[in-house]
């Protein structure tokens, strides 16, 4: 079993920048993708950014050049930068784990962007 914590979501202004954080605890083996998700009212969830345990990372177009994915695997934790924040990215930003056949979703944070 594996938990997701998240942190990081809140209010900003179009053009502000904010980090989310996962942080993953319990049976963690060595080889594991960590990624971010979004759903916006009336959207579907969709893959924002990825991140793989050799370090490759891939991003949903619409944020690729503003988004940045990075691990700290010492602490087996997730870091999602978010730059240049625009209305449409406003949404529930979900962490996802999954290694081998497993898969875990943590409890979203909600990231609104709005003057």
């Amino acid at each position: 079993q594996v938990q997701l914590v998240e942190s990081g979501g809140g209010l900003v202004q179009p053009g502000g920048s904010l980090r989310l954080s996962c942080a993953a605890s319990g049976s963690i083996f060595s080889s594991y993708t960590m990624a971010w998700y979004r759903e916006a009212p009336g959207k579907q969830r969709e893959l924002v950014a990825a991140i793989h345990s050799g370090g490759a990372t891939n991003y949903a177009a619409s944020v690729k050049g503003r988004f940045a994915i990075s691990r700290d695997n010492a602490n087996r934790t997730v870091y999602l930068r978010m730059n240049s924040l625009e209305p449409e990215d406003t949404a529930v930003y979900s962490c996802y784990f999954v290694a081998g056949a497993n898969y875990y979703w943590g409890q979203g944070t909600q990231v609104t962007v709005s003057s």
